[in-house]
């Protein structure tokens, strides 16, 4: 017997809202379209922009920064793909822990911005991140993180199409990164870096939760492909959050190296027992210049009533301010439309097919074969960000 929604909606939806979740689910379980145009309850809203996410990259910035330290093409391989998976935690699994379950990142605006820095600490160089919203319809997100003192910077460009199929939201994630590192010899080598597909499972009982999916890669220009299958409930064991990496030399199908356990806590070297990653421990935020210094349309101060009502559970006044904001930008398009005129963008200049995506897409055949990019002017200075 088939369950509709009113018939499970569960303890993970406050008494006031059930109403309103059994109603959402009706609706996602009926639209053909992208979900991310369907409004959300506001009890599932998280607090915090998708032009954040981009910090999830770098949470870990030791990790980030030992990459430069590698001495050979292998050994730089094997810390990207460690520095790649311990990333996975903050990204898809950090709200859940923090609130209950997951909830949707609040849609973030034309022109959003996020600046963001991590300190020199212990030798490892300072990390700066720039993010611009550079698209609202489809939204997409350009980023750039760099580390200048190792010679180390990510670029890259995230959106999501999502869909509904038996019971879970499938979210196919849009776009690549880049990663580059100078080498001591003045060269440089470069790592094509795919995302892998979500899953938001839980929806019945009004806790989801996100699982991976299916199977992304990490391309080095030296030839070193690392190829990363993810599984939840169901498939390899009986857990969530699995996965197995796969790592093979230049010209070969045959793993030098094989390593799994579970991406939001520890994993291994199967070969060798010995632990490869742990993000059991704290995290480190992202730093951030003090809301009273922000641009109007850096993230934080952009949502800031937002986040202040959702956090206070008082969602009928973040209701408001997102309505005003929303309304705000319709009007900013009326009149662009009117004058003839477009948003410009402040960071990022768009091209059409991302030539390193193209190059190193073809050694592990890529699909799709070509992407689009967003490349950034380097126009952003980050030392009132952090101070001495």
């Amino acid at each position: 017997m088939t369950q509709t929604p009113t018939e499970v909606v569960g303890e993970g939806v406050p008494a006031a809202q059930k109403s309103s979740w059994a109603s959402f689910l009706k609706s996602i379980a009926s639209f053909s379209g992208d979900l991310s145009s369907l409004t959300a309850p506001p009890f599932i809203l998280s607090p915090i922009s998708l032009t954040e996410f981009p910090a999830y990259w770098c949470e870990r910035p030791a990790l980030f920064s030992a990459i430069a330290d590698a001495e050979t093409d292998e050994q730089r391989s094997i810390l990207v793909l460690r520095w790649f998976i311990s990333t996975l935690k903050g990204q898809y699994t950090s709200r859940n822990e923090k609130l209950g379950s997951e909830k949707k990142p609040l849609n973030p605006v034309l022109g959003e911005l996020f600046y963001g820095s991590w300190p020199d600490l212990n030798g490892r160089g300072q990390t700066n991140l720039v993010v611009e919203q550079v698209s609202h319809h489809p939204p997409i997100t350009a980023y750039y993180i760099s580390n200048d003192s190792k010679g180390i910077r990510l670029q890259g460009h995230s959106a999501q199409k999502t869909s509904f199929s038996g019971g879970s939201i499938i979210v196919k994630q849009i776009g690549h990164a880049v990663l580059t590192v100078d080498l001591p010899s003045g060269g440089q080598e470069v790592f094509l870096i795919t995302l892998p597909r979500l899953r938001i499972d839980g929806l019945w009982y009004g806790s989801p939760y996100i699982e991976l999916t299916e199977t992304s890669y990490i391309q080095s220009s030296t030839g070193w492909l690392s190829t990363m299958e993810y599984r939840g409930k169901g498939y390899f064991t009986g857990k969530s959050h699995v996965f197995k990496a796969s790592l093979c030399p230049p010209g070969s199908e045959t793993p030098r190296h094989v390593f799994e356990g579970l991406w939001h806590m520890t994993s291994k070297n199967v070969l060798t027992g010995e632990l490869f990653t742990d993000v059991t421990s704290p995290k480190e935020e992202v730093t951030v210049r003090p809301l009273e210094e922000m641009e109007d349309f850096e993230s934080r101060r952009l949502w800031r009533y937002v986040s202040k009502g959702i956090r206070e559970g008082d969602f009928e006044s973040a209701s408001v301010a997102k309505s005003k904001i929303e309304n705000d930008q319709r009007q900013m398009r009326r009149d662009e439309l009117a004058a003839g005129t477009r948003w410009e963008l402040k960071h990022f200049d768009h091209i059409d097919s991302d030539p390193i995506y193209e190059h190193l897409g073809k050694l592990f055949k890529a699909n799709p074969p070509a992407e689009d990019a967003y490349i950034f002017r380097h126009n952003h200075d980050h030392s009132d960000i952090i101070r001495s």
